[in-house]
């Protein structure tokens, strides 16, 4: 997802490149966590995010009920419910989705909700693992596995090494409350202070929890070339936990090799869902189902189911 923030100019201001210790080289070189299963027989299952059809929603044109709906008609192995357009956390109304979804033949492939760690205040932070505990709490109910959360922007004058202690203050216990429940909080390579391999993969070996892991976007990351791109997914793919694709870099504009892509992913032993978040200028409704159908050819190719 974006919201406008200048990736060029987020390593200039940042110092992302240089502040952290951890250079790209080396993080390639570490070993995956032990939770990691790097075998063969990948399993790259074909989802959609809610977040695609946001026009939809933010109109009041769909409903969270419509958005499964729409995954059974889309042929989606699963659908990542984004927390956006939920009508609310009550436990009637999650518990409908997840009744609904399961009538429907149609798996969550995880929740997404908006919170962000890199707070300077320590009010502020104590604030977001509670909003975590409570969006992992909803999680739960809805039936889902995974919890997509963001790590955030910087705020002015802050380092990228203190965004990180703020990030692991908060994810550690967060990861031990979500653990409990069986759920794995995905931190998203997101505008702000993620979009670099580098920062992802430091905060997972200092979280170093079998429940944290990365929500890659593929499009998401700052780089200094296209192959910079693909050396950035392919380092961040031992921990990736939920994927969003799109057919274009963020950062460029330039159109992403997806048949590449699922090389990668296929090579790193991945299995888990591949799930379009669109942001097209053609309307999702057609747009959606193009991709997918492009996505599916390569599952075909390279996943073992």
């Amino acid at each position: 997802m974006s919201h406008g923030i200048d990736r060029r100019n987020f390593l200039k201001s940042s110092g992302a490149a240089a502040v952290t210790s951890l250079s790209l080289g080396a993080a390639e070189a570490m070993s995956a966590p032990q939770s990691a299963d790097l075998s063969k027989n990948p399993r790259l299952f074909i989802g959609c995010c809610a977040y695609s059809f946001r026009k939809y929603l933010q109109a009041g044109k769909m409903s969270m009920e419509d958005f499964i709906r729409k995954g059974v008609e889309l042929k989606c192995d699963g659908v990542d419910m984004t927390a956006y357009w939920w009508k609310s956390t009550d436990p009637a109304y999650l518990v409908s989705l997840r009744h609904l979804a399961f009538k429907s033949g149609m798996p969550f492939s995880g929740a997404a909700c908006g919170s962000s760690m890199v707070q300077a205040d320590a009010a502020k932070r104590a604030q977001v693992l509670e909003e975590i505990k409570k969006w992992v709490d909803a999680t739960d109910l809805l039936g889902a596995s995974h919890l997509r959360i963001f790590a955030g922007a910087l705020p002015p004058g802050a380092t990228v090494s203190q965004g990180l202690d703020w990030c692991v203050e908060i994810m550690k216990p967060a990861c031990d409350y979500a653990g409990k429940r069986g759920i794995t909080l995905g931190v998203e390579d997101h505008d702000g202070v993620t979009q670099s391999a580098d920062v992802c993969l430091e905060l997972m070996h200092r979280v170093d929890s079998p429940y944290a892991g990365i929500n890659l976007d593929i499009s998401n990351f700052v780089a200094t070339s296209d192959e910079d791109q693909y050396r950035q997914i392919e380092a961040c793919i031992p921990y990736a936990t939920h994927t969003h694709i799109r057919d274009r870099f963020g950062d460029s504009g330039h159109p992403i090799d997806l048949e590449r892509v699922w090389q990668l992913f296929a090579a790193g032993g991945f299995k888990g869902y591949m799930s379009v978040e669109y942001e097209g200028e053609e309307d999702a409704m057609t747009g959606v189902p193009k991709l997918l159908d492009r996505m599916r050819a390569f599952s075909k190719k390279y996943s073992t189911v």
